[in-house]
């Protein structure tokens, strides 16, 4: 476990990595606003820049409005947080939000901690341990780290899920037949935000002889507030290509330091929108600063990829994926883009191939939300 140190010592410490790895990130040349060809198909180059170096960054994706709309959801989602995991009241003594969900929603660690850094947790897969800094003795004792349940918990967030251009791009990267993955917002409180170890999210095909650098998916995080180096998700270009890589050991040849070379911050302002596969080596370190990040993520995979896979990462393991629950769980996207449709008529709707045909089963209304949205994490697919 690392030596123990302020916050403040910590994010010093933090100084020069941060400008080296600023600079780097501004030349790779895999940002820019979201573009399309001909055809109305993600522009190739923005494929072929992320399929080079694992990421990519499309600013400005997400409108203004629809950011403050997001905003306002989460506030009051944070604000009804419980005070601990097995809480059910929030801190002022209501009940909390969500507790009625088969799965809760909210996930509450120790301010700037590390909750799965050199465990057996998740798969194991984050094999070192990052650095805890102290917080201000008057800090809570927990915070929140992880929010699910988007689709239920946030009608912005339900129709962020069917957003048209978001959905394009998961269909340029895995195919028209493309299947969600889950969702889990990450909340990193200013002072307070705790870290995510270095590891690679995927688990399940690392051995397969179909193995290749797109077979665990992807993640989207759209940002509700800009992302500094201090604070955002940093990765290590070029990584999606290796296989699955020894953590400790580059942590040991780097002297024992979380602060691996080469590895790039992901900039964002507030609308901006990051693509980064699976496969890639990332991480973020404890938000010792004193901006908010928080980042609505959630992952999309190919269906070749899921379809006979069994459950990893909080889904049973003797849980076969097969196309029933395939079906079940992306039926939420088209009622995503249904409820999308809805608010905003002027936009154009996304067609999901899977569902075409079956639109009128799947419209936004209650006694579809019932049926699709109730407590939809318990079909989440996890690889």
């Amino acid at each position: 476990m690392a030596s123990p140190l302020s916050a403040k010592k910590h994010n010093e410490a933090m100084r020069e990595y941060v400008g080296a790895g600023t600079d780097r990130a501004h030349s790779l040349g895999n940002r820019g606003p979201i573009r399309f060809d001909a055809n109305g198909k993600l522009a190739q180059d923005i494929l072929d820049a992320y399929w080079e170096h694992g990421f990519y960054v499309f600013e400005g994706l997400v409108a203004e409005n629809e950011i403050s709309l997001l905003r306002h959801d989460y506030d009051y989602i944070l604000d009804r947080a419980p005070v601990d995991n097995s809480a059910d009241i929030d801190l002022y003594g209501r009940p909390a939000l969500g507790i009625d969900f088969a799965r809760r929603p909210y996930s509450m660690i120790k301010p700037l901690s590390d909750p799965w850094g050199g465990t057996e947790l998740l798969g194991g897969r984050h094999q070192t341990q990052m650095d805890q800094p102290t917080p201000a003795t008057d800090a809570p004792k927990k915070v929140p780290f992880l929010i699910g349940s988007m689709c239920q918990l946030s009608d912005a967030a339900l129709r962020l899920y069917g957003h048209a251009d978001i959905l394009t791009v998961a269909e340029g990267i895995n195919g028209p037949d493309f299947v969600p993955f889950n969702d889990a917002t990450f909340v990193k409180q200013a002072g307070l935000g705790g870290s995510v170890a270095w590891h690679q999210d995927g688990l399940t095909h690392w051995n397969s002889p179909q193995w290749d650098e797109g077979i665990h998916g992807f993640n989207f995080q759209v940002q509700l507030y800009e992302c500094t180096p201090y604070n955002c998700l940093w990765v290590m270009p070029g990584t999606h290509k290796l296989g699955k890589i020894d953590i400790k050991q580059r942590v040991a040849d780097n002297g024992g330091s979380e602060r691996l070379p080469g590895a790039v911050p992901l900039l964002c302002n507030p609308g901006d929108v990051t693509i980064a596969n699976r496969q890639v080596l990332h991480c973020s370190f404890a938000n010792s600063s004193p901006n908010i990040r928080i980042s609505v993520t959630f992952g999309f995979h190919r269906l070749t990829s899921v379809l006979g896979a069994r459950g990893v990462l909080g889904q049973e393991s003797e849980v076969v994926y097969d196309e029933e629950r395939v079906d079940a769980r992306s039926s939420v996207i088209q009622v995503a883009i249904d409820a999308r449709a809805n608010f905003y008529p002027d936009e154009k709707r996304y067609t999901y191939a899977p569902f075409a045909g079956r639109e009128s089963e799947y419209r936004f209304c209650p006694e579809v939300v019932e049926h699709v949205l109730k407590d939809y994490t318990l079909n989440d697919l996890s690889i």
